[in-house]
């Protein structure tokens, strides 16, 4: 039976506990939002199909809780991830302060993955605490784009998740590139040192 799509590649969305990841998904997966809040136990995914650049890339969209006592479980979906989005609370310095702290989990699981800041909930200017500019100037010292959402009003949700799928098919063909080079290139004398196998793709 023939793939219905070129690419498939699995995405986490990652951050503390009530910033609005679930919000974030249902919203890209299904164009629906609730403002009921329900923690997350564990892990949930969506799939969703979109087509960029003429590709049909399937995104498989794995939402984490975001509390410490599900650490445990939530470690293990790191593998075979090709894109983390890290997401924070604009009305919430905490959960922005805590960022770090989730960068640092990335890189404790994955050698090489595509990541991406997301400041949700931005509807309500007036309970905005994290500025714009704060958290660019972060996301600029990482070497990470950053997004400004808000599942409930659909801003920025579309965009966000094209620009870190567009990073992910953008390293997979620098990849592929690399290897074909390196299959075509012979070595003589030294032989190359070989590379950390990545964990995460």
């Amino acid at each position: 039976m023939a793939r219905d799509y070129d690419h498939l590649f699995k995405l986490l969305i990652i951050g503390d506990s009530g910033v609005g990841k679930s919000s974030l998904l249902l919203r890209f997966a299904d164009n629906t939002f609730s403002g009921n809040y329900i923690t997350t136990i564990g892990v949930d995914f969506k799939i969703r199909t979109i087509l960029l650049n003429g590709e049909r890339v399937k995104l498989q969209i794995w939402d984490t809780a975001g509390q410490e006592r599900f650490r445990t479980i939530t470690s293990t979906y790191y593998r075979g991830t090709h894109g983390v989005i890290v997401v924070y609370d604009v009305s919430s310095g905490e959960s922005f302060a805590n960022v770090k702290r989730w960068l640092h989990e990335i890189e404790q699981n994955c050698d090489v993955v595509n990541r991406i800041l997301v400041g949700n909930k931005d509807d309500m200017p007036d309970r905005k605490v994290v500025l714009t500019e704060d958290a660019q100037r972060f996301a600029s010292q990482m070497g990470i784009q950053l997004f400004e959402t808000s599942a409930k009003d659909n801003k920025n949700v579309e965009e966000m998740f094209n620009a870190i799928t567009q990073q992910v098919l953008l390293t997979k063909k620098e990849q592929k590139e690399q290897a074909s080079n390196a299959n075509d290139t012979i070595t003589v004398g030294k032989g190359r040192k070989p590379t950390k196998k990545s964990k995460c793709c």
